[in-house]
């Protein structure tokens, strides 16, 4: 296989494109992903006005088996290797996996992008007791340094002249400037899939820690977030933190200028693929699961929710809720179900194996309250199964979405597509979606209970007429940012 050419579009992200296994043989099979990113970048095969572009996805490899799959490719290149090159489409894009040390890639990303940055964007930290920046954060904070450095140096010997590059989410905020500094002819963007922290928030890091972080994201020609709200906050950090270093303009979008260079800062709401969306939920799978779930939940009214349990979706004040809907309204007692999903979430991190076992318990105390012989209030699993989550979408009077915060939630925009009961979707004001979707569902203040409770009061009441026009509307916004028009379109950011 000759060798392969230098890629003109390059994304980097912690998380692949691709799963690698081996089968009873040891031989190595690949599998594409979902996801937004990877149905974006897939435009790239696709689409006339980008024929002949070379496209090349550099991430790290997460598992041993990746890490060996890695190793035995030339150059971590997945697509050069003779055993891996079969299973993958000719028109995807390359993949380069880094074989980055295990205790490095720990460091980074379990201790500082796991355990620190993501708490601090989602506001979720124990103030009393977290963070504590002591000589082992440090040791750690070295580790996420050697962890964006290792991107920087693929995506720089990798990228052709002039070539674009994607760089995504919080785990790779070091990366622009390491790229700007090596090859300043790159054009190359940052995009956050998460909130951003308020000025007040983001101040619990250490003074040098901020400024390398915003340093690190200014390398960049563009940086892209969900929402107005994110964006904002990024700049309000920078003018704080930079203080005489930067100007920061509103005119035309946020525009940030510092030593002589413009940084954009757009807002690019994701959103999904509803005809590939609606196409995965008719497969057979799914009629399978939708059956269980029917035949589970009889003739009463669904509530459902689909999350990981990530601390930031806020599982137990939503299943708070529901049980002060059953304390306050006997009458929906044995009237309705409430499916949750909780699907497993760094199981590495402490604070989330704890949060799963306050999920379980607070789920078997409503059902141990109100369970009745022929009814279980509340249907608890923490299995991943994305066929059975499609099959919950369409049978769902009400879905709820209830963050502290997160920078989109697709959950919010996949519901009201799959719906055909029109369900009410009850949304927190902290989730990102609300910006687009808060004027056709019931918004509720993330950390009141007894609000959520009224909200899916409400949501069981609505009448027909009204649920299908609401559903409608939600439908339409969802699928207005599909993942290939939300990435071609920062391409077009990029020039």
């Amino acid at each position: 296989m000759p060798p392969p050419e230098r890629a003109t579009v390059l994304v980097a992200s912690n998380r692949g494109p691709i799963s690698i296994t081996t089968d009873e043989h040891g031989h190595y099979r690949a599998q594409r992903g979902g996801g937004g990113l990877v149905s974006g970048l897939s435009a790239l095969g696709h689409r006339p006005e980008y024929a002949g572009t070379q496209a090349l996805w550099v991430c790290a490899a997460l598992s041993e088996t990746d890490r060996q799959a890695a190793r035995s490719a030339p150059g971590g290149r997945l697509d050069q290797s003779s055993e891996l090159a079969e299973h993958l489409e000719s028109t995807s894009p390359g993949v380069q996996m880094l074989d980055i040390p295990v205790e490095t890639f720990t460091g980074a990303y379990t201790t500082i992008a796991n355990s620190v940055l993501w708490f601090v964007h989602h506001l979720l930290f124990d103030i009393p007791n977290h963070p504590q920046f002591d000589a082992r954060f440090r040791e750690r904070w070295e580790d996420y340094v050697a962890y964006n450095a290792a991107f920087g140096e693929a995506l720089a010997s990798a990228a052709a002249p002039g070539a674009r590059v994607f760089v995504q989410d919080y785990h790779l905020a070091l990366v622009p400037r390491m790229l700007r500094e090596r090859r300043p002819d790159l054009r190359v963007s940052h995009f956050s899939h998460t909130p951003w922290a308020p000025v007040e928030y983001f101040r619990l890091l250490p003074p040098d820690i901020r400024v390398q972080l915003l340093d690190g994201m200014l390398g960049a020609d563009h940086l892209g977030f969900h929402t107005q709200g994110w964006a904002r906050a990024f700049t309000e950090c920078c003018t704080a933190e930079l203080p005489g270093e930067v100007a920061v303009s509103a005119t035309n979008g946020w525009e940030i200028r510092r030593g002589g260079r413009v940084v954009r800062v757009g807002v690019h709401p994701l959103g999904v693929d509803a005809a590939g969306l609606r196409s995965r939920a008719a497969e057979a799978d799914v009629a399978e699961r939708r059956a269980e779930l029917s035949e589970a939940v009889g003739d009463r009214k669904l509530l459902v929710r689909i999350d990981r349990t990530e601390l930031s979706k806020n599982i137990v004040r939503g299943l708070a809720g529901f049980r002060e809907l059953l304390q306050r309204h006997p009458e929906w007692r044995r009237a309705v179900t409430h499916l949750a999903f909780a699907y497993p979430s760094r199981t590495d991190v402490p604070e989330y194996r704890s949060y799963t076992e306050s999920v379980r318990e607070l789920a078997a105390s409503i059902n141990s309250e109100f369970g009745t012989e022929d009814w279980t209030p509340v249907l608890l699993e923490v299995r991943d199964d994305f066929a059975r989550s499609l099959a919950a979408y369409q049978l769902a009077d009400v879905l709820v979405v209830n963050p502290i915060r997160d920078g989109m939630n697709l959950v919010a925009k996949e519901g009201p597509i799959l719906s055909e009961r029109d369900s009410v979707l009850v949304l927190s004001t902290g989730a990102g979606a609300v910006e687009e979707l808060g004027e056709d569902a019931l918004l509720v203040h993330p950390y009141d209970v007894s609000a959520t409770a009224d909200a899916l009061d409400t949501a069981l009441r609505m009448p027909p007429g009204e649920r299908q026009k609401r559903r409608e509307r939600l439908a339409d916004r969802a699928a207005q940012m599909p993942p290939h028009r939300w990435f071609t379109e920062q391409l077009t950011h990029l020039g």
